[in-house]
């Protein structure tokens, strides 16, 4: 544990003494987003049949099928749909303490090259392989062991290229209460996770990231929690744009500033609230707004929904951002060919 605090001590110490050398070039305050365009009623609604999902549940569009993760199930943890018009295919992913089954399941990342998915396992400390083909085909499937993570620094989400390279937000644990996310690359076959140089802005009390990886343009996208900041680095982790929003402020508030990030084509599209996460009376505070940038961070328009939105994800063949809201329909989607111009 000490190595670690080492380590992670070096990381912050370049970090702060890079950013304050380049900060001039990087930085970019935004004191005013305003362009606000409300897409409530163009917003349509995804009847689910022959599964139930409950609120804890996340999205991602794997080869042509949306994936929809529920923590909360009894059975099978993740469900399958047809992208294009969500009709019900097969779900996978036993829960349980056997082999194969899953315990506690985390980030799901598609192998496009081999139609194959893997599936972290926070229980078991491994991430799972799934064939696309027989997951679907056979409800009984269970995957094969593709690699071990370890305890004090493992990948939480990331984008797979390779086996030797994905793009990952690692976790390293400070204490047995506090850890501190770090975009790395994960090499799956020698399980070796390299920080990136730009590690946190030294201006920031606490990190706490949603991110995303657009592999054709080179770049990946970090999102604050606590503070109204958004990072924008190339692949090799150089800085590249600091982007500083109309509520940036050191201190954290105890507000959540962006929620999940997503690129659409030659966009960054970013939950964005700005406000607590809780009322008074305990009830969610989720973010109504998209926040639309272009891939240099500058500031293009405001979708705002109307409705509470959970989680989203991008499906780049039909031009559509599929969002899970806390509202009287929980699956939605919202067609954006146009919008994001």
């Amino acid at each position: 544990m000490l190595f670690m605090y080492k380590v992670i001590c070096q990381l912050l110490l370049i970090t702060f003494c890079w950013s304050c050398s380049s900060d001039s070039t990087t930085a970019k305050y935004q004191s005013k987003r305003e362009n606000i365009i409300n897409v409530h009623d163009q917003i349509k609604g995804i009847s689910i049949e022959n599964v139930l999902i409950s609120n804890f549940a996340l999205m991602q569009i794997i080869d042509k099928y949306l994936f929809i993760t529920d923590y909360k199930s009894a059975n099978e943890l993740i469900h399958i749909f047809n992208k294009r018009d969500f009709k019900y295919v097969a779900s996978t992913a036993l829960k349980g303490q056997g082999p194969g089954e899953i315990t506690n399941i985390g980030h799901i990342a598609e192998d496009k090259a081999h139609r194959k998915f893997y599936v972290s396992d926070h229980g078991k400390n491994k991430i799972f392989s799934f064939d696309i083909d027989s997951a679907i085909a056979d409800p009984a499937y269970l995957p094969i062991e593709k690699m071990k993570m370890g305890e004090d620094v493992f990948p939480d989400r990331y984008v797979y290229i390779n086996d030797t390279l994905s793009i990952a937000i690692t976790i390293h644990r400070l204490s047995s209460h506090d850890f501190l996310p770090v975009i790395g690359k994960l090499n799956m076959r020698s399980r070796e996770i390299t920080p990136m140089p730009y590690t946190i802005n030294p201006k920031v009390k606490k990190k706490r990231i949603t991110f995303a990886v657009s592999l054709k343009d080179s770049i990946y996208v970090e999102c604050y929690a606590p503070h109204d900041l958004m990072t924008i680095c190339s692949l090799d982790g150089d800085l590249k744009y600091n982007v500083y929003g109309p509520k940036w402020d050191t201190e954290t508030h105890g507000k959540d500033f962006f929620g999940p990030v997503i690129f659409c084509g030659n966009r960054i599209v970013a939950l964005y609230s700005g406000e607590r996460s809780f009322t008074k009376e305990r009830k969610s505070n989720l973010p109504t707004q998209f926040v639309v940038f272009d891939l240099e961070g500058n500031y293009l328009k405001t979708l705002e929904t109307g409705s509470k939105i959970a989680n989203i994800c991008y499906d780049e063949s039909n031009h559509r951002i599929i969002m899970n809201m806390n509202d009287t329909m929980q699956f939605t989607y919202l067609d954006v060919g146009t919008l994001l111009d």
